[in-house]
């Protein structure tokens, strides 16, 4: 049985932030600036899914609208009222509220803090290779990278984002 001095928890605000908080390319990037994203999973060594505590500042989304073919999505609403923005429309959300995104149904979703006051979330992910996350509302996809440049640290996979008729960003 493997032992260790470290201690088996943190507190999660104390986490340090991710490397990269912006991986999307320009002119995309705007829309998650004010978002801070702590990957809770990665100071555990997890691989089969990760756990961020994401916090958005008023006029901060999670991420552009976007679909997984194979990643499952779950959501939790610690502080706040963010609005979750799907294909069946807008709903605003509260703490204490949660939301699931089931790999391969082409939901669209974003959630955004239209408020005046800072959202807190705990995203939770699987790492499913060969994961294509789908933009509907711009001409964008996330792709696994053969070559090239990783869109996150280097502990995390290798992406690449591409227009939808493949042509890369750069």
């Amino acid at each position: 049985m493997k032992t260790t001095t470290a201690r088996p928890f943190i507190v999660a605000a104390e986490a340090a932030p991710r490397a990269r908080q912006n991986v999307y390319p320009e002119p995309f990037a705007r829309v998650v600036e004010g978002r801070l994203k702590r990957p809770l999973g990665d100071v555990f060594g997890l691989q089969n899914f990760g756990v961020n505590l994401t916090r958005l500042e008023p006029g901060a989304a999670t991420a552009l609208r976007h679909h997984h073919s194979r990643q499952d999505e779950f959501v939790f609403v610690l502080e706040g009222d963010p609005t979750l923005i799907t294909d069946a429309g807008e709903f605003l959300l509260a703490a204490g509220t949660c939301a699931g995104f089931r790999a391969g149904d082409g939901n669209g979703h974003q959630i955004v803090n239209r408020s005046a006051q800072p959202v807190v979330l705990l995203e939770v992910g699987d790492r499913s290779p060969g994961d294509i996350a789908e933009y509907p509302d711009d001409d964008l996809a996330l792709l696994p990278a053969a070559t090239g440049t990783p869109t996150r640290d280097a502990s995390g996979p290798s992406l690449r984002f591409s227009r939808k008729d493949g042509t890369p960003y750069r």
